[in-house]
């Protein structure tokens, strides 16, 4: 029991999905990040860079926080923030689901759009251009504040392995780069064989078209990714993520979002090869947010 919800974050349940693939060649666990409060990882690392940067005296009560984000961050951060009674300033895509946006100025935060063919590259710029203009704003910079890894190297990497031990594959999605580098250095620390694969959208590779997976493939290399972990890149193509939202709805009753789409595509692909594998995924968000895409299933 609890007064404050931010004790929530983090925590999440591991859940082996053994209907997923049905094959029970690997055992398939997936992190349940759409169990934390505002239904994204991405609140583990709103309240990291919050709280870092209270203790460092960086923000007071008239601090303006500012974020460029394709969503998921935008909602943790307008969560937290709301919880703490700071002012956020979201910047993001156009491009991005319309209940995302309505979740953050649920929360109380402002947005700021732009133009969809920037990408997040976009929002980052106008972010740095918002807070070099203003006083007493701060950007918090997902994509280089190292509490972005930190938090994933000493709590959710720490869960998974309270849970299962030491997996054999850690496969996750490439969008700050926190996720994967903060797991990926703990578990390669534990057993250097351990195979860390990064999945990238197939138009989210340097000098291809947009694509629609969203809170992966941003269309640059984040400071927080550390490259050298990685030892493989899975391929995923849109339709193969929207193909993977609706496997594990179907086979686990699981509503999740593009990204755990893209994951599950990567776990069909990865499943041909491997054998008697622990595999660990994230299930990054809740489904609930693209709705409006019509992903699941016709339209009355």
């Amino acid at each position: 029991m609890t007064d404050n919800i931010l004790q929530l974050i983090g925590n999440t349940p591991l859940i082996e999905t053994k209907a997923l693939l049905g094959d029970g060649k690997n055992r398939l666990f997936g992190k349940l990040e759409s169990a934390n409060p505002s239904g994204s990882i991405k609140d583990r690392v709103a309240l990291a860079m919050i709280e870092a940067a209270e203790q460092e005296g960086r923000i007071t009560k008239d601090t303006v926080l500012v974020e460029p984000t394709s969503g998921n961050t935008g909602i943790g951060l307008s969560f937290v923030a709301s919880r703490k009674g700071y002012r956020c300033i979201i910047v993001m895509p156009e491009s991005m689901s319309m209940e995302r946006r309505q979740l953050i100025r649920a929360y109380g935060a402002d947005i700021i759009l732009t133009p969809k063919h920037l990408d997040v590259q976009g929002a980052v710029d106008k972010a740095k251009e918002l807070v070099a203009s203003h006083d007493n704003w701060l950007l918090l910079d997902q994509f280089s504040n190292s509490e972005n890894p930190r938090v994933h190297r000493e709590k959710t990497a720490v869960e998974i392995e309270k849970d299962i031990g030491i997996p054999d594959v850690i496969v996750a999605g490439v969008g700050t780069g926190g996720t994967l580098s903060g797991v990926g250095s703990y578990f390669k620390k534990k057993n250097p064989l351990i195979q860390i694969l990064a999945i990238e959208p197939v138009s989210g590779i340097p000098g291809c078209t947009l694509h629609s997976i969203q809170g992966i493939g941003d269309g640059f290399t984040p400071d927080n990714l550390d490259t050298n972990l990685i030892d493989d890149f899975v391929i995923v193509n849109d339709q193969e993520a929207f193909d993977g939202m609706r496997l594990l709805l179907e086979k686990e009753g699981i509503l999740a979002g593009i990204s755990t789409g893209a994951a599950v595509a990567a776990l069909r692909k990865i499943n041909e090869h491997m054998e008697n594998k622990k595999i660990v995924y994230f299930i990054t968000d809740r489904g609930e947010r693209y709705l409006s895409m019509n992903l699941f299933g016709k339209e009355e």
